[in-house]
């Protein structure tokens, strides 16, 4: 057989990625509709052109593990294996190039002989992917993962029926909640001239400078630490000159700290303190699970933060405000999308309540462990899109590291109930809803929209993003149709230090704002923001000083 030959055979075996015959975008590869998204296999029946593949007479059996899974056993027919073969070997007798023969001239008997092996391998791929988009057409379940295929145990058979099975996550089926006319609380509130000072306040830290002092820390101050971990007496963690501002809670990725405030007021360099961290049952530290361990801290440095002067250059530099007046009308319009993300989240939470309640079922765990990251890059993207700063995002992110599947879980069921409602109503996402997302991270981040675009685009998070713009469209249907009660919105201080660290060790303790560097996108533009050098609302302070996202200098 000539090489080109064998090449030309040997590209249409299928693969995993080759079979999934089911795909879409709701989430980290979950569909809406459970269609599938191409026609029959290139070398299938019916392909050149004009007439309708012939249907599969199949026989298939589905069973339930459980509320989200099925397995499927799929037996074809003698008579569709034979019809393909015969297919397949009709194109190869106008082709073939046996010894002994002009090409396309060698006997069929003598081509079906030679070439046996490799054309049962050739139609085993077009069976299996006009099998899948059969099924995807006629079951009536709609998968959220690519089907799971053993294809080395699949053979074509010499005589008899072709027999395979397959695992797929499906969308549960439940009883949808009544979201028209909710009754609904909603956090409101305007804005007064002492919210924007605290705002104003957080926003120069991220430009202020840290000067070394010899007095006792207090409450607002950074201290340089060296931090280490022991369960027992043993070491499970350290971080070397680590940069903390004092404030009530020290949160790490696997747990939080409380009271880290009083144990480090008064303190000065070359103390030592001590504190206790239990672990989440979601650690990276598999070990240590909902374990007690020591943390202990040596202060290496206590730092005081100077806040810079608002003078016409400065206003220049964080984003050509020609006036504070100016500055302070955008801090305004930034708490107020903040303000939104609040009234959303509130929603979420109601209608999830409801969710809850009927559809009381159990998600696949390797459902959740895929979906867990998944979740964590699209509530930090909704957090950056509403103008959070990144002390907040920084928080909510480890507080999401610790109720890891909790959170899932909950954000999934969500997922479910709001997709639903955007199916019923034809809600979709359009090309302006992207722009729109993107221009307002730019303004956030103080890059390019292009950029921004470039960035998500490279990271594989458009499927992501997409969810976030038709969610909140549902959202915002569900809002429109309801009755609310109003709350007083509470604008609160931050009280957590957040630090992108496990306290007991063990993998997945890089932040995921570490991992959006230039380096990663290998995007090489610079300095054409639309919108500036920095905008307000960004309360990256010196905390993480040493990290691609360091704000405040140190003198």
């Amino acid at each position: 057989m000539a090489a080109e030959e064998r090449e030309e055979l040997n590209d249409d075996s299928p693969s995993n990625e080759a079979i999934s015959a089911i795909d879409g975008p709701a989430t980290d590869g979950l569909v809406a509709d459970g269609s599938a998204t191409d026609g029959p296999a290139t070398d299938g029946p019916g392909e050149d052109g004009g007439d309708e593949t012939e249907k599969l007479n199949l026989d298939v059996q589905v069973s339930s593990p459980s509320a989200c899974q099925r397995h499927v056993t799929v037996t074809i027919s003698r008579e569709d294996i034979d019809r393909y073969l015969d297919d397949a070997f009709s194109e190869l007798v106008t082709t073939s190039d046996v010894p002994g023969f002009r090409k396309g001239r060698a006997p069929r008997k003598l081509v079906e002989t030679r070439y046996k092996t490799q054309i049962a391998e050739q139609i085993k791929g077009s069976l299996l992917m006009d099998c899948l988009g059969q099924i995807s057409e006629e079951e009536d379940f709609a998968a959220i993962s690519e089907p799971d295929i053993n294809l080395d145990a699949v053979e074509v058979p010499e005589e008899g029926p072709m027999t395979f099975e397959f695992d797929i996550e499906v969308r549960p089926e439940f009883e949808m909640p009544k979201w028209r006319g909710l009754q609904l609380a909603r956090s409101v509130r305007d804005f007064t001239d002492d919210d924007i000072d605290i705002e104003l306040e957080k926003m120069l830290s991220r430009y202020g400078q840290l000067t070394p002092h010899s007095e006792p820390a207090t409450e607002g101050d950074y201290i340089s630490v060296d931090i280490t971990g022991s369960c027992e007496g043993k070491q499970v963690s350290h971080e070397a000159d680590r940069l903390l501002r004092i404030r009530p809670t020290l949160s790490f990725s696997d747990g939080r700290l409380e009271g880290f405030g009083q144990l480090a007021e008064g303190a000065k360099a070359g103390d030592r303190f001590k504190g206790q961290v239990q672990l989440t049952q979601d650690a990276p530290n598999e070990a240590l699970r909902g374990e007690t361990i020591d943390v202990d801290f040596e202060v290496l440095e206590v730092k005081k933060l100077k806040l810079p002067e608002l003078t016409a250059d400065f206003l220049q530099e964080i984003g050509d405000f020609e006036s504070e007046e100016q500055l302070r009308d955008t801090i305004r319009d930034n708490l107020g999308r903040q303000l939104q993300y609040k009234q959303q989240q509130q929603v979420r939470q109601q209608i999830s309540a409801e969710l809850t309640k009927k559809a009381d079922f159990e998600l696949p765990p390797e459902l959740l462990k895929r979906q867990s990251d998944r979740e964590l890059e699209r509530a930090v993207m909704e957090l950056r899109r509403s103008g959070f700063g990144e002390t907040d995002i920084r928080a909510h992110e480890n507080e999401l590291r610790q109720n890891s599947a909790q959170s899932t879980a909950r954000a999934l069921k969500e997922h479910f109930i709001l997709e639903r409602i955007a199916e019923e109503e034809d809600i979709e996402a359009e090309e302006g809803d992207y722009e729109k997302e993107v221009h307002l991270m730019a303004l956030q981040s103080g890059e390019s929209p292009r950029r921004v675009r470039a960035q998500i685009e490279k990271r594989g998070l458009m499927d992501v993003l997409q969810n976030q713009i038709v969610e909140r469209k549902v959202l915002e249907l569900v809002q429109s149709q309801a009755e609310f009660k109003d709350e007083a919105y509470d604008l609160g201080q931050t009280d957590v230090e957040a630090v992108p660290i496990a306290a007991g060790g063990g993998d997945g303790a890089v932040s995921i704002h570490d991992a959006t560097s230039d380096s990663e996108t290998g995007d090489s533009e610079t300095g054409d923001s639309e919108t500036g050098d920095s905008e307000t609302g960004q309360e990256e302070s010196a905390t993480q000083e040493g990290e691609a996202s360091a704000g405040a200098t140190t003198s």
